[in-house]
């Protein structure tokens, strides 16, 4: 190991000292310093990829809410200790936490305005769901596995997010009920762009999916629905998600 990661090896071990012995107040201080390093990372990276993106910076309002939601609280135990790294982590049942990253940068194409009404296509442990309830009005979920998807709510209920709204069922074919939405997030791979999603999304609306298999190349697609209901797709970043499951 080189001296560079001999120092953030170190720098980890004080973390995880001052995590373990800290007051729930000094805890808490410490976690937002390393949301703080966490955002200066995802600043770097949105830089490195503008030009796939299509921009160069993210809205204050995203970063805020990177800043605000406490990712430490949606990995298991643990995995605490490396909730700030900028990766995905596992989470049970074959499914992760997104890359911080990713998270970040979804959530800004969407360009959901603070009163919209956006559907999220897995839930998983609940961390997108809850930076998004951080950006918009309101928030409704849907996780395919049960465990996963009743272990979420009760997260979000605790962490106070009112305003996210869970269910269990195949994302595949949305919520009809809570439907049209003014965007659609997907965070889980699919082969094609569900038919369903794009009739349950608004006109004007924007959709934000990865499109591919398992073991294959996949991208991150921006989907835009005109106001004429006219579809429009572009190919973003590549990325590796886990595959959207269900009957369909």
């Amino acid at each position: 190991m080189n001296r560079k990661g001999l120092l953030q090896s170190g720098a980890f071990l004080v973390w995880v000292f001052v995590l373990a012995v800290a007051a729930p107040a000094q805890q808490e201080d410490a976690y937002r310093g390393l949301r703080a390093g966490l955002i200066e990372e995802i600043r770097a990276d949105v830089k490195l990829t503008s030009e796939r993106i299509g921009r160069a910076r993210l809205t204050d309002r995203v970063l805020q809410a990177m800043l605000k939601v406490p990712r430490h609280e949606f990995v298991p135990d643990r995995l605490r200790p490396y909730a700030y790294e900028n990766r995905p982590l596992p989470i049970g049942f074959g499914q992760t936490i997104s890359q911080p990253y990713i998270v970040a940068v979804m959530t800004d194409l969407m360009d959901a305005s603070e009163d919209a009404t956006v559907l999220e296509v897995g839930t998983g442990s609940g961390y997108q769901a809850a930076v998004l309830a951080e950006c918009v009005k309101q928030v409704y979920s849907i996780e395919i596995i049960e465990e996963l998807g009743r272990e979420a709510a009760e997260r979000l209920e605790r962490l106070g997010y009112r305003n996210v709204e869970v269910r269990t069922g195949d994302g595949y074919y949305g919520w009809k009920e809570k439907a049209p939405f003014d965007a659609i997030m997907v965070t889980a791979a699919a082969s094609h762009i569900p038919p369903p999603l794009i009739e349950q999304l608004k006109p004007g609306g924007r959709m934000i999916i990865p499109i591919g298999s398992a073991f294959m190349t996949q991208h991150l697609m921006l989907v835009e629905k005109d106001p004429g209901s006219k579809i429009k797709t572009r190919q973003l970043l590549p990325v590796a998600f886990v595959p959207l499951t269900g009957g369909h």
